[in-house]
């Protein structure tokens, strides 16, 4: 058998293995499940304990994209900014790249909070109102 189709043979037989569980699990749960009567509440959504009133595609306050929105934004940068504190002390062995990489942080960070204001000043994260 080549090499590199040896290596995907524990991958297919994980995979196998996973589905023949599946089925066995599903096929165990038909044959010794109790077959009740299924009621009106049975079928019922689950809601937290309480019963499902109204639609259940209302609105949401834009304050909540807003949120979620600003999330993402600041998520981003902690993503960005460690790989880069990780590169950043190799870097500093080649001088000529050590101040590109510093003042490419620094031009992004200074983005970002000029963002962050722009959000304080819009009341962005105000969760009172």
């Amino acid at each position: 058998m080549d090499s590199q189709v040896a290596q995907y043979v524990p991958v297919l037989m994980l995979i196998g293995l996973a589905v023949l569980i599946t089925g066995g699990m599903m096929v165990v749960s038909v044959l010794l499940g109790k077959r009740g009567r299924r009621t009106t509440i049975k079928d019922t959504a689950y809601e937290c304990g309480m019963l499902p009133v109204g639609a259940g595609n209302t609105r949401l306050s834009v304050k909540f994209h807003l949120v979620a929105m600003l999330f993402i934004l600041f998520d981003i940068e902690v993503v960005f900014l460690y790989p880069w504190a990780v590169v950043f002390k190799r870097m500093l062995a080649h001088p000529d790249t050590a101040n590109l990489i510093f003042f490419a942080m620094l031009s992004f960070l200074g983005v970002l909070f000029v963002g962050y204001l722009y959000a304080l000043k819009k009341k962005a994260f105000d969760w009172t109102h």
